[in-house]
């Protein structure tokens, strides 16, 4: 089966590109997790989330972007379907219209998990990465760190797709091993895409240069709504190309300590975002 990961098209079970696996077995060992996670750069959870209550933010942002003229008529509000013309969405920001959203995003089941997880206090940053992802567009390779690198560094994104998501609809990758690319976490690892000037921040729109200059090997899956990838900020990873009329809802979420530094631009009532 060939997968549009980014540029490229590549083989599914081919040399270049494989399945993630699921952590599933290791959710009543904390110590296991933080093991795996060292061990992966990665956390694949299957059901973390409650599926109703992901599908019922998923219909509240869909009849937001309905009365936004942004989905097909007479077809169905869940299927997503674009409107003629419609291109990418992102939401970033509170989110404050969406409260079934952030009763996911700020519940305390996940919540509970990442204070286990660190072992002290969690917090999660007030802004929220959410993304309707149409047909033809995909995320680069990159490291979060050039994002949000003026806190803690131990901090963890959460990618949890609002719907099913199969191939065909664009679902996130990673590559393997790339928590690990010393070389590469210190030169593109240490900018900041503010500060730097350095655009959307990514490393490259073709996967295969990361892994053919410091090896590794892509991963992804297909996604059920309520599944979460989890990875820190030096995990390489970009996202599959959405080839359907459909769109593909997601939301990238991040947790960290509350006794470590946070960066100021994503935090607090009204977050700033990306400035100098």
């Amino acid at each position: 089966m060939m997968v549009k990961v980014g540029s490229r098209e590549l083989e599914l079970g081919g040399p270049h590109l494989t399945e993630l696996r699921s952590s599933n077995d290791l959710l009543h060992d904390i110590d296991a997790l933080r093991n795996r996670m060292q061990e992966d750069g990665y956390l694949l959870l299957r059901g973390f989330h409650d599926r109703e209550q992901v599908m019922k933010a998923r219909q509240r942002i869909l009849e937001k972007m309905d009365r936004m003229g942004k989905l097909e008529r007479d077809t169905l509000l869940e299927d997503g379907v674009m409107a003629d013309g419609s291109k990418t969405i992102f939401f970033g920001g509170t989110n404050e219209d969406l409260p079934e959203l952030l009763s996911v995003l700020n519940g305390d089941h996940v919540m509970r998990f990442f204070d286990e997880l660190l072992g002290e206090q969690s917090m999660t940053y007030h802004y929220k990465w959410l993304r309707a992802v149409g047909k033809g567009d995909y995320t680069g390779a990159h490291y979060d760190i050039v994002y949000m690198g003026r806190g803690t560094h131990n901090l963890y994104t959460v990618w949890s797709p609002l719907g099913d998501i199969n191939y065909a609809m664009g679902g996130l990758a990673i590559c393997l091993d790339s928590h690990n690319f010393a070389e590469l976490k210190r030169s593109y690892g240490s900018k900041d895409s503010d500060r730097d000037n350095i655009g959307f921040g990514h490393y490259t729109d073709d996967p295969l240069v990361v892994t053919e200059k410091f090896g590794g090997k892509w991963a992804t899956t297909e996604y059920k709504a309520g599944d979460v990838l989890i990875f820190g900020m030096f995990l390489m990873h970009c996202s599959l190309e959405n080839t359907t009329n459909q769109y593909r809802l997601s939301v990238d979420t991040r947790y960290q300590s509350v006794n470590e530094k946070v960066d100021e631009r994503w935090s607090g009532k009204k977050p700033r975002g990306h400035h100098k």
